[in-house]
């Protein structure tokens, strides 16, 4: 290839006028040194964003731990019936009424594959949220789960959202995408919805008006390659759609999962850095990158404002999928994520699900 790589403008000005790179370009940028597809990562990012970086204060909301799916990376579902639940209704209120008093604005709703609970189930649910607190945005239901519920109630997937839709959902997070090929796809979730579902549940959202965002779980059996065909298939359908509000690229944690024979330790923090640069590299039509300080830690989050991202995240007030694999946690508060950000001396501001200052 004749392509200059130590030319740090050549990408920049592909990505800022919206030029795709070809799959051997993109896959040639994990060869240059960490610095460099920093660096590129970071002119891109002023470009585009500027220096303000966003957080959201929102909360994960795991409604069932009960999954027909049993992905072999996960360590958050059920292995007998005595382990398993189902959150009441009163229950995911409390939560939410939680989340409100301290100025939380998204909800987050994500659980199993559970073949016990049906739609209406959600269109209850949703109704009665939006009852109570109007304002809350429900970024909620990730595409298995849509899916598995159209599948399972005869629907078609835009039938399954214009429902949920009509009852409160406002956004779908990026969930169950892990790695956009069938063949990693087949050996760590084979029972759950293929690359294609998952992009055609996206798809169908967008063209309905419905913004959603999309993620990438790296650091288990996926290569490099792997990588960038994840990256393009998303990039292709933001090129067609407009509809993806970010991206957030997050590390596997193997503890407590099936893969941990095989996997012990999550990737490199260097290894972090480099896909989440290469990520702001190729997606050229997304706007925001997110860090991801629940499966890093916040001074890897301060190095990550570097390498491409804009965004912080959110306070996450819940979790219970990545911590059922080992991973520490405790909530972020808002004081922390601004001390942490304006110590890097950027400007940092509260945001809502779509992106908009709050």
């Amino acid at each position: 290839m004749n392509t200059d790589y130590s030319d740090w403008n050549g990408y920049v000005q592909k990505n800022i006028e919206g030029v795709d790179l070809s799959f051997d370009e993109a896959l040639h940028l994990f060869d240059l040194p960490l610095p460099v597809i920093g660096g590129i990562a970071d002119e891109i990012r002023r470009k585009r964003c500027g220096e303000l970086v966003t957080f959201v204060i929102d909360r994960n909301i795991s409604y069932t731990n009960r999954c027909e799916a049993r992905c072999k990376f996960c360590a958050f579902y059920a292995k007998t019936e005595e382990e398993s639940y189902v959150l009441q209704q009163d229950e995911i209120l409390k939560k939410i009424e939680e989340t409100v008093n301290v100025g939380g604005t998204q909800i987050l709703i994500q659980g199993g594959i559970n073949p016990e609970i049906g739609i209406e189930w959600f269109e209850d649910l949703f109704s009665a949220i939006k009852r109570k607190f109007r304002d809350v945005q429900l970024h909620s239901l990730s595409p298995p789960e849509i899916d598995f519920l159209a599948r399972t109630e005869g629907l078609s997937v835009r039938e399954t959202l214009e429902r949920l839709r009509g009852a409160g959902l406002d956004s779908l997070p990026g969930g169950g995408a892990e790695i956009l090929c069938d063949h990693v796809r087949t050996v760590i979730s084979p029972d759950k919805v293929s690359a294609d579902g998952w992009l055609h549940v996206m798809e169908t959202a967008h063209k309905m008006g419905m913004k959603t965002t999309a993620t990438m779980m790296f650091g288990h059996i996926e290569r490099n390659e792997d990588i960038i065909e994840h990256l393009f298939k998303i990039r292709d359908l933001q090129n067609r759609t407009k509809g993806f509000t970010a991206f957030i690229p997050w590390t596997f944690q193997p503890k407590n999962t099936e893969l941990y024979d095989v996997i012990k330790e999550p990737v490199a923090v260097t290894r972090y850095l480099q896909v989440l640069a290469i990520s702001r590299i190729v997606l050229h039509s997304i706007r925001n990158v997110q860090a991801s300080w629940l499966t890093q830690d916040f001074e890897v989050d301060k190095l990550a404002l570097f390498f491409g991202a804009n965004d912080f995240g959110g306070t996450i007030l819940e979790e219970n999928v990545v911590t059922a694999a080992g991973k520490e946690y405790r909530p972020a508060k808002v004081e922390e994520i601004i001390k942490a950000v304006e110590s890097v001396g950027r400007p940092v501001a509260q945001r809502d699900t779509y992106y908009e200052i709050v």
